[in-house]
């Protein structure tokens, strides 16, 4: 699905909130290399599952024409500096409920532009009835864990020695959820 185009000014940076175009494919294959590069909290290690513009298209495309699906793109200055997608599921017994991931330039933290993507897809998912958003996140990643839950999200479990890092070690990963409790079950 598509969203309105939204504009934001934080500490002097300027960014907007659009739904992602397939245009923006070979630069959503770039940005997302770059992201895994920076950061152990997303599930991959650079260049791995790695998706080229033609993947991009494809997904943009099925996302645009699903009703359950999102595809959002952070852009400031003409360049994509983080994304965000809540993807859903055809299964009836799994149609309330999507999925939601995140990722942001390194050199972007701290404009609030996590919290901005998160805030649109929630938003998209009440007005489209949605009644469930899951999400996974390492334990020790507290800054995001305090974001999620100011957000309405809830821990719904932990998976122990879940993800296994550059350092050898095993960390746990945590289950939230947010309920859209406007709606009947």
């Amino acid at each position: 699905m598509l969203i309105s185009e939204k504009g934001f000014n934080i500490k002097g940076l300027k960014y907007k909130i659009r739904s992602a175009v397939e245009s923006d494919a070979e630069a959503l294959s770039n940005l997302r290399l770059q992201i895994d590069g920076e950061t152990e909290n997303l599930d991959r290690e650079p260049g791995e599952a790695f998706i080229d513009p033609k993947g991009f298209k494809s997904i943009i495309k099925a996302d645009t024409e699903s009703p359950r699906n999102i595809f959002l793109v952070a852009e400031s200055n003409g360049r994509l500096i983080g994304f965000s997608r809540c993807a859903g599921n055809d299964l009836k017994r799994f149609r309330h409920k999507v999925e939601f991931g995140v990722g942001v330039l390194k050199e972007f933290w701290g404009y609030g532009i996590g919290k901005n993507l998160l805030q649109e897809s929630i938003s998209w998912a009440d007005e489209n009835k949605i009644k469930k958003i899951t999400l996974h996140v390492m334990e020790s990643n507290e800054s995001a864990r305090r974001l999620y839950e100011k957000l309405g999200f809830e821990v719904e479990g932990v998976l122990k020695d879940d993800k296994l890092l550059s350092d050898g070690n095993f960390y746990n990963m945590v289950v939230m959820g947010r309920l859209n409790n406007g709606m009947e079950g």
